[in-house]
């Protein structure tokens, strides 16, 4: 009778958790949303703040530097903090640090206070980022790409908000209505303290044992993992290097190539943005059913051609370009991560703070770098230079095929 019992009560779990799920993926992917919306709106309101502080290119790339790095350095160590102790409230402590960031943007009147401010927001970022994950990754129901593909287009559907947010309140009305979207992050804490408790009371899934995930690992020797995940390493900076040159400075080209308003390039930046967005979803569905290491290859390698091309076209060309580059590039991420997160079993946390860290920084050392560039040449021969990073996707013929080492096992 007790085993009859156990049983119903074991199953009565099962559809209880199934049923939680999607609940909770859908507020990691919202939340994901309300952060992203609101980082994003650093790069939106560089023409603003380039004008009203009088800063070169550099100085914007030092911004951007600032920001990346303040999140890249501390994620590793949240995830791997939080792999051995769960926090379950620290999404909402993260976002406290962004919500203070953003009030201190709004009020930023010197170079200095904008690079605080920055920094306060990258570190909400770096609380963010690697424990968000590493829950989707527990309420994936096994699903773990598209997990995944379901957080990270939250996040970039927020990413784009951001400057056509920025081109209809801040451009218009000035830098203090940044506090405005102060309400954004109220509602992301409300939302992160309901994730919370699912946390609280999900203590099986919190707290994933190594042993079940190592069993169902990939069978590869230390130094092939470590050879794959460089290589995945160094995709990840093809990726965020080329990204860095369209986030940071596509505004600043389209202004100085095709003369458009400081309102009309926000939104070409919303469409490329978008673009990003509606590829997200892609990567990780598809990377589940024919594998990562394909979309891998689509994705970084697939941009090639339409980067190649766009900095030789006209303005429309130049839209719809980035819209195929938004769409294809996005797709990378989520299959990149799930696969190293697959390498390295039992580290989920670490492993995505380790990525989302190092995209972090990548996106911030570039575009520092590109500023540099920008100022010691033209904003025109930063996309030229660019377009042939896409070409580094080559580098994915060297990644193990772990969709067979697992079958094969």
């Amino acid at each position: 009778m007790e085993t009859v019992l156990d049983a119903e009560e074991t199953a009565s779990a099962r559809i209880t958790a199934e049923k939680t799920v999607f609940s909770v993926l859908l507020a990691l992917s919202f939340t994901h949303l309300l952060n992203d919306t609101i980082q994003s709106l650093i790069p939106a309101i560089y023409p603003l703040v380039k004008d009203s502080l009088h800063l070169s290119f550099s100085q914007v790339g030092l911004i951007t530097l600032t920001f990346q790095l303040s999140a890249s350095i501390l994620q590793p160590l949240v995830g791997l903090y939080t792999d051995k102790r769960p926090q379950p409230y620290s999404l909402a402590i993260g976002m406290g640090f962004t919500l203070l960031g953003l009030v201190c943007l709004a009020l930023s009147h010197s170079f200095a206070m904008v690079l605080l401010s920055v920094a306060l927001v990258g570190v909400g970022s770096a609380i963010f980022h690697p424990e968000a994950s590493r829950l989707a990754y527990m309420a994936s129901g096994g699903k773990h790409g598209m997990a995944q593909s379901l957080f990270q287009v939250g996040g970039n559907t927020g990413s784009s908000l951001g400057p056509l947010l920025a081109a209809a309140i801040i451009v218009p009305f000035g830098q203090l209505h940044i506090a405005w979207f102060s309400l954004m992050a109220l509602l992301a804490i409300v939302v992160m303290l309901r994730i919370s408790r699912w946390y609280l009371n999900n203590p099986q899934r919190a707290r994933p044992k190594k042993k079940a995930a190592v069993s169902g690992g990939v069978q590869l020797s230390k130094g092939r993992v470590a050879f794959a995940l460089f290589i995945l390493l160094v995709l990840i900076f093809s990726k965020y290097f080329y990204m860095a040159s369209l986030t940071s400075y596509y505004t600043f080209y389209l202004m100085d190539k095709f003369h458009v308003s400081v309102q009309d390039s926000q939104v070409y930046l919303f469409v490329f943005l978008f673009a990003i967005a509606a590829g997200t979803f892609i990567g990780g569905p598809v990377g589940d059913r024919i594998g990562r290491k394909y979309v891998i290859w689509i994705s970084i390698l697939g941009v090639a051609p339409f980067a190649l091309l766009m900095p030789h076209v006209n303005l429309l060309w130049t839209v719809v370009l980035s819209v195929f580059i938004g769409v294809i590039l996005s797709s990378a991420f989520s299959a990149i991560l799930v696969y190293a997160q697959e390498l390295v079993p039992g580290k989920v946390g670490l492993i995505a703070g380790l990525f989302f860290g190092f995209a972090f920084g990548m996106a911030g050392v570039g575009s520092a770098l590109l500023g540099e560039l920008a100022d010691r040449t033209s904003i025109n021969y930063v996309y030229q230079v660019c377009a042939y990073l896409p070409l580094i996707g080559l580098l994915t013929g060297f990644l193990p095929n772990i969709e067979g080492k697992r079958k094969a096992a």
